[in-house]
């Protein structure tokens, strides 16, 4: 399925942004898919490209995965963030970016890889839950789903997940 997977490099940086702002611009307005843009300044390819991961098609980007290995925790991973193109979508790219994430990691010694994500987020929460992570408890359930209030800041709750490698 996937072209080529590679480790991501810093003079991705541009192409990845615009991307978020295109590929999120069908359920997103113009302003939200800047604001999402923002969630991924250059410091995570300058200092995660090695733990983050590129899928190109004709030497285009077409999804990626920004990942890194805790600096506190030897044991621990995190997926920061994963955009996959809308055309692309459903057709296994993301299972095979996260499976990738999880063999690198897995060989660097790390037990476990941690993601979040909005609750209203469905597709998200079901797509972790599917590639096998489990739900943390919160502190509040928001339509069956445990949820950490404030987590990013005052109103930005988020669902944590957790993944045994």
């Amino acid at each position: 399925m996937i072209t080529e997977v590679r480790q991501a490099r810093v003079s991705d940086h541009p192409a990845i942004l615009d991307r978020v702002r295109t590929w999120w611009g069908d359920t997103h307005s113009a302003e939200q898919s800047r604001e999402l843009s923002l969630l991924l300044p250059k410091l995570f390819l300058q200092f995660f490209a090695h733990t983050s991961l590129v899928v190109e098609r004709d030497g285009e980007i077409r999804a990626f995965l920004i990942g890194l290995y805790s600096g506190d925790d030897d044991h621990g991973a995190y997926i920061h963030f994963v955009g996959v193109a809308p055309e692309l979508r459903g057709q296994g790219v993301g299972r095979e970016l996260y499976e990738e994430f999880f063999r690198r990691a897995a060989g660097a010694g790390r037990k476990e890889v941690r993601s979040i994500t909005s609750p209203h987020n469905r597709r998200s929460v079901a797509f972790h839950r599917a590639m096998g992570f489990t739900l943390e408890p919160g502190d509040r359930e928001l339509d069956g789903l445990p949820v950490h209030s404030d987590y990013d800041g005052p109103g930005f709750d988020r669902v944590c997940f957790r993944r045994a490698l």
